[in-house]
């Protein structure tokens, strides 16, 4: 992803003293604010115009950038799954299929001067929750969810670098673009989410072995800290000696749904409910205690507070809100821990929006009235954090024989945390089982030696770096 310069806050906006209504113990009260956020978010939707060209079909207004058209399409499947308005369905499909690329693998030629492969995850994502929800097929002649899915993954893995910093991918996926000698954690958990859905769906171990091989060279690497922190990157440049130790609220987001399909995957695994455990405490005191006045809201904490976030930022947190929702589901032992924060994010969300001219557009501050600060990102944050509480009413996920997947059993329980400090499982008494995963040939086999890599250096071409305690755009951003 490239990151661009923030939309200018509108403070002068009038505001009409009216906020998006909101009855969290309310099913039909849910489902309407999702309907209100759906259908505020498509209005800046253009590109599906009798004369859009074709490269054009599906993506979102510039500055936006083609991955998060990708993010939009999938947090509205689950938008159907979630509610079965099919309003949106017709949109949405022929948005994917025009930006599926020659190869069928989500690599449109088009966008080859800032293909990321973060970028090509994110539309992944979509393709998959549409095979998991059993969305409408794509049209006669046309690749299936599954082969969208996987030919994404089998291109993906021949990019898996061992010369540098021993394996991970790349940010870039081409050598002349901008960030190519940068290792993120965001196309590296990307690849690992893919990888855990994967096994899960076709039960090929190979996937399995993948998503084991991603998770300990991002832990090697230290993207991934003792603690559970998840860090931007790394630099090729310099073996990936330093990380670049910013936290946003997607990275964690991404890495806890792969993991949490791991956990389900091998019947609970107590190694995936540990790290599972890690992960989610860790992201309640670094983005839900974020701020006095915050308590259980979701924060971006690297630049909401600071007023730097840009327009990539401004949607991460539903990339957060939409993973731990999902989480739930294939490992219910955490939705203790879940749920609260999402519930109260969402009530905060819908009080932010109450913004300008409808009176329910969306702000970036769930901890506040509307603040000024609104757009694409803003909006599917906040759909995306409230269409969470309906998750139990979504299709139970299928696999490749289309049989219902089960929530792993587990006698677990995960105990929320408010405090600050070091994560820790002391919470959680465990009596999972160590379970095994399918095993099937597969065609694209893992490697199988072991990285070992050191943290990387802060030298970031796409990031804001962070400097005297508020975050600053870096000059060569482009």
């Amino acid at each position: 992803m490239r990151l661009t310069q923030s939309v200018a806050a509108v403070a002068a906006c009038a505001q009409l003293g009216y906020a998006l209504d909101l009855d969290v113990t309310s099913s039909d009260s849910i489902r309407t604010a999702a309907s209100t956020l759906a259908h505020g978010l498509m209005n800046y939707y253009q590109n599906n115009k009798t004369d859009t060209p074709k490269e054009s079909i599906g993506t979102l207004p510039w500055p936006l950038y083609w991955w998060e058209a990708g993010a939009v399409w999938g947090g509205l499947i689950d938008y159907w799954a979630y509610t079965n308005d099919t309003s949106f369905n017709d949109v949405v499909m022929q948005a994917i299929m025009a930006q599926t690329g020659t190869d069928n693998n989500f690599l449109p030629e088009a966008y080859y001067s800032s293909m990321g492969n973060d970028d090509q995850a994110f539309w992944t994502f979509s393709a998959l929750s549409a095979l998991e929800y059993g969305f409408p097929d794509p049209p006669e002649g046309s690749p299936s969810w599954q082969t969208l899915a996987v030919n994404a993954f089998d291109s993906m893995a021949p990019r898996w670098d061992t010369a540098t910093c021993g394996g991970g991918l790349r940010w870039q996926v081409f050598s002349t673009n901008n960030g190519w000698t940068y290792k993120n954690s965001v196309s590296n958990g990307g690849f690992f989410q893919m990888a855990a859905r994967l096994a899960r769906f076709t039960g090929n171990s190979t996937y399995y072995d993948w998503a084991e091989r991603i998770w300990d060279w991002t832990t090697a690497t230290g993207l991934i800290d003792e603690s559970y922190r998840i860090y931007d990157g790394a630099s090729t440049t310099d073996n990936c000696q330093e990380v670049q130790q910013l936290q946003w609220t997607y990275n964690p987001g991404i890495f806890i749904y792969g993991t949490a399909m791991l956990y389900n995957y091998t019947n609970g695994s107590s190694v995936w409910e540990t790290r599972l455990t890690g992960l989610i405490e860790q992201v309640d005191q670094t983005f839900f205690q974020a701020e006095d006045n915050a308590t259980n809201v979701m924060v971006e904490a690297a630049c909401e507070p600071y007023g730097t976030c840009n327009n990539d930022q401004f949607s991460f947190k539903a990339y957060l809100a939409r993973f731990l929702a999902k989480a739930m589901v294939v490992a219910p032992y955490t939705r203790t821990a879940i749920l609260p924060l999402l519930t109260t994010s969402a009530q905060g969300a819908a009080k932010s929006c109450s913004g300008p001219s409808d009176g329910v557009t969306c702000g970036q501050k769930w901890y506040t009235e509307f603040d000024g600060n609104y757009g694409i990102g803003q909006e599917l944050s906040a759909l995306e954090v409230t269409q969470a509480l309906l998750i139990d009413e979504a299709p139970e996920l299928m696999d490749h024989n289309d049989v219902k997947i089960k929530p792993a059993t587990t006698s677990s329980t995960l105990k929320p945390t408010v405090s600050i400090g070091p994560a820790s499982v002391s919470g959680i008494t465990s009596t999972s089982a160590t379970a095994t995963g399918a095993a099937t040939s597969a065609t694209t086999a893992a490697p199988s030696s072991t990285s070992t890599a050191g943290s990387v250096q802060s030298v970031v071409p796409h990031m804001n770096v962070l400097l005297g305690g508020a975050l600053i755009g870096a000059a060569a951003l482009l």
